[in-house]
């Protein structure tokens, strides 16, 4: 494919919402690193579903093949991606539902908050959805007067916490339970006193709390995880049975989508039931999986809605190099297997989309300069790309982004920075044995910053490289005088 997918509706040029960083990942992530408990809570909880992915998926023979169907099968929608939504919105409306396009996060949460007003709701119920994170949808609704609850426990944990997630798939990740057991106490009217921080209480706690508000919601509000372009079905997995409750309880539902989660058959979806709950939750299939089309008269929700958002998406998909970005399932995966997000978590990048596929994706829906220090948030390790289940090349992609934010850099300073001058200097130092040899020799200079057998601060320009890292120390002798000194010159 060799350009952008033109969908039937006008787009924005990037997309906006909670995707912006605040400050830039490495001042973010260093003020994480000094939090000895968050750090303690990310590696626990991490190493748990690591262990668990890893022995389901090792259960099946045939997981690359999976691994490349699915691929295969993002890669072929995505080159279509127009006419399958088309088919995705004529099948949704002959079923009785009604589509609506939103071209960033300001429509979308027009979309949204005027379905809620019309239907007469001052309070709604949310299934567990990053994409309204992304637009900041609950923010929106609270400035129309209307409350959004939401009802994944982790979710509400963070809602009534006043925090934010720090996980795709975890959003509490970052939170034990003695911390729960103090916000619900604080936040969560008629708790009980007593309530101890067995996991058991906590949950009934939660229940209780929440079975009133299931009961007397009118207007459910949902993402998506996949959507069936041939008949019209949307699709969202979940592991607790609350998600169901906002899906079938409700008069009106009201699902977010981002345009990437549509897939052209039910066969395509029986691929990805079976990558994501492995490599999400560790488990073999999804305990909730609830899938409807359209209107059901006397059953579930009488009016139904779906609101298609581009939000930076057909951007992405603009740029052979960055589009695979769209592919992702959102598992999380990548991020449990991060060494960067294991040691930060979350919050440090600045965007609801953390770890690995945040770097790459965030600053593609937003523009590179919006968040031009996520794509350098990462080792380059390639765990990531390992465990994707839709075979991400995310260090790759992850290079790219910072030649992209390198670019971009230097088109806006119009004069040479710091990084370009010594990629000259070492250019020219190169392009000739002798000034190369001889630059050899003058880098031993280095020893005198040595402390304890590393270069832990080098001054001006180098002073950057070793504000992150630790640097080698030169050895006495250089490669070319220990060989004339061994082979006495000798070719």
């Amino acid at each position: 494919m060799s350009g952008p997918v033109f969908l039937p509706m006008p787009v924005a040029s990037r997309g906006v919402g909670h995707l912006r960083a605040s400050r830039p990942f490495p001042e973010a992530a260093a003020a994480a690193l000094r939090d000895a408990q968050l750090r303690h809570n990310l590696a626990r909880a991490t190493a748990t579903i690591r262990a668990k992915r890893a022995a389901v998926v090792a259960e099946l023979p045939d997981w690359e093949e999976l691994r490349e169907a699915g691929q295969a099968i993002k890669a072929r929608t995505m080159a279509g991606l127009d006419g399958y939504l088309e088919q995705l919105e004529a099948e949704f409306t002959a079923r009785g539902g009604t589509v609506h396009w939103a071209r960033d996060a300001a429509e979308a949460n027009a979309i949204v908050t005027d379905l809620v007003l019309a239907a007469g709701a001052s309070e709604v119920v949310k299934v567990k959805s990053i994409v309204t994170d992304e637009i900041g949808l609950n923010g929106a609704l609270a400035d129309a007067g209307v409350r959004a609850i939401e009802t994944d426990l982790a979710e509400l944990i963070v809602q009534l916490g006043h925090d934010r997630p720090s996980h795709i798939l975890v959003p509490a990740i970052h939170r034990n339970r003695a911390e729960i057991r103090e916000i619900f106490l604080r936040e969560m009217p008629d708790v009980d006193p007593g309530l101890t921080d067995e996991p058991a209480a906590l949950a009934e706690a939660a229940r209780l709390y929440l079975r009133r508000k299931f009961l007397s919601a009118r207007v459910g509000i949902s993402g998506a995880n996949f959507a069936v372009a041939a008949t019209g079905s949307l699709c969202v997995v979940e592991s607790e049975g609350n998600g169901r409750m906002c899906l079938t309880l409700p008069e009106t539902l009201i699902t977010v989508m981002g345009i990437e989660k549509v897939v052209p058959t039910w066969r395509d979806l029986e691929v990805f039931l079976q990558l994501l709950p492995r490599s999400a939750t560790g488990e073999r299939m999804n305990p909730y999986t609830s899938i409807w089309s359209g209107v059901t008269p006397g059953d579930g929700p009488q009016r139904v809605h779906l609101v298609l958002l581009d939000n930076g998406r057909t951007a992405a998909l603009a740029d052979p190099a960055g589009r695979s970005a769209l592919h992702c399932i959102r598992c999380s995966a990548c991020l449990n297997v991060c060494p960067v997000y294991e040691r930060v978590g979350g919050h440090a990048y600045g965007s609801v989309y953390p770890g690995p596929i945040g770097a790459v994706l965030s600053p593609q829906l937003t523009g590179i300069a919006d968040n031009a220090s996520l794509p350098y948030a990462s080792s380059l390790c390639g765990a990531c790309y390992e465990v994707c289940p839709v075979k991400i090349d995310i260090p790759s992609m992850l290079v790219h982004l910072r030649a992209r934010a390198a670019e971009e850099e230097s088109a806006r300073r119009r004069i040479p920075g710091p990084e370009e001058a010594a990629m000259a200097a070492a250019a020219w130092v190169m392009s000739s044995p002798a000034k190369f040899a001889a630059a050899q020799r003058g880098g031993r200079l280095g020893r005198l910053f040595e402390r304890n057998g590393r270069l832990r601060r080098l001054p001006p320009p180098l002073a950057p490289w070793t504000g992150a890292r630790d640097a080698p120390i030169p050895p006495p002798e250089t490669f070319r005088e220990w060989w004339a000194r061994e082979r006495g010159g000798r070719r």
